[in-house]
């Protein structure tokens, strides 16, 4: 199969991926929101009350029925929509950031395998013109045929290479999320925990004061056809007197949460440190490859002005070694500048 068919096929698993996570975001906001709308029907709606009273000692006893509502109950009903909001914006907003963390060296494990593979079929070509061109001497009788043995044994292994690499390439699962940095989705994520814990925290301090209202009527059960018909209501307010110590913790638990999040152990802030070290050590790790690799191609091209216009055979057999061997090395050096590009590149836009 060619290039571009092995191509295809992970570019579409890469879309299945992303189709999977919104689905994943999705179910979950649902889920939140149904549960809200629940509590919220709950919460607004009145509640129906019906039962026996004695008001006083020698009256008779009375049958009640009416309806009772709590005015922080109508308040509450508000906010926990806010809170289911705010928790499935911060679900997406956490998912994502984490998504991009996980797959971030291998996403650019694939555009270097990638790079590779162009790499290998243009060393391929060159080795194909080169032998035959070395052919046309071998049938003129001015070179032997193990003289171009080394070019013909490099392209066997090239061959085998690209095999490796595709395949390498193929299992690798990293699916494209975007070009957002990083640095932004940690800050939206944050500015979410933040909001997320600002709409629970309103939600408690509503606990701290309630007005209540019951409306309805009364009927003496002795004798219980009689007319009288009485309607009542009721009202009363309740204040928590450590409101204020209870809305200052509040306000301290929610600013504690969001530094918590910062050195959590697991949470994406802390992983995207990790992965910022990962690159940089990723960075030195490369540049001194591709030092080292640049100093054998210096090698090899000294040896190749030795053996500059010798045309005996094993001047040939030695030239065309070389000349393999600094293909097979231009391969390293371009893959190894291309994944130190890369991972430069990717830490200066995503932190």
């Amino acid at each position: 199969r060619c290039l571009s068919d092995w191509s295809s096929d992970v570019c579409s698993s890469d879309l299945c991926a992303f189709a999977a996570e919104d689905e994943d975001q999705t179910a979950y906001c649902n889920y939140q929101m149904e549960q809200a709308m629940a509590q919220r029907d709950l919460l607004r709606t009145p509640n129906s009350v019906a039962g026996v009273t004695q008001p006083d000692t020698g009256t008779p006893s009375q049958l009640l029925w009416g309806l009772s509502n709590s005015l922080s109950n109508d308040r509450k009903s508000g906010l926990v929509m806010t809170v289911a909001r705010k928790n499935c914006e911060l679900y997406r907003a956490t998912t994502t950031t984490q998504q991009h963390i996980q797959y971030a060296l291998p996403g650019l494990e694939k555009q270097a395998l990638r790079h590779r593979l162009s790499l290998i079929q243009e060393t391929y070509d060159k080795l194909d013109s080169l032998i035959a061109k070395e052919m046309k001497l071998v049938s003129a009788q001015t070179l032997t045929r193990p003289t171009i043995y080394p070019l013909q044994g490099t392209k066997v292994h090239l061959a085998a290479s690209r095999a490796g690499t595709l395949l390498a390439l193929t299992s690798l699962y990293a699916p494209d999320l975007g070009d957002t940095s990083v640095r932004e989705l940690i800050s939206e994520k944050q500015n979410s925990e933040v909001k997320n814990q600002e709409a629970v925290a309103r939600l408690n301090k509503q606990n701290n004061w309630d007005i209540a209202l019951s409306v309805g009527v009364r009927h003496q059960l002795s004798p219980f056809l009689s007319p009288s018909v009485e309607p009542y209501g009721t009202a009363s307010i309740t204040y928590n007197l450590g409101s204020r110590a209870i809305n200052r913790h509040l306000d301290n638990a929610t600013r504690a949460y969001a530094e918590w999040k910062t050195v959590q152990e697991g949470d994406v802030a802390r992983n995207a440190e990790i992965l910022k070290r990962q690159i940089i050590e990723g960075i030195e790790v490369q540049q001194t490859q591709l030092s080292a690799l640049l100093d054998e191609d210096r090698e090899i091209e000294a040896n190749l002005q030795l053996v500059a216009g010798v045309e005996t055979s094993t001047a040939a057999g030695f030239r065309n070694q070389l000349t393999a061997d600094k293909l097979v090395l231009g391969i390293d050096i371009g893959d190894t500048s291309f994944r130190l590009e890369k991972l430069r590149a990717y830490l200066r836009k995503n932190f």
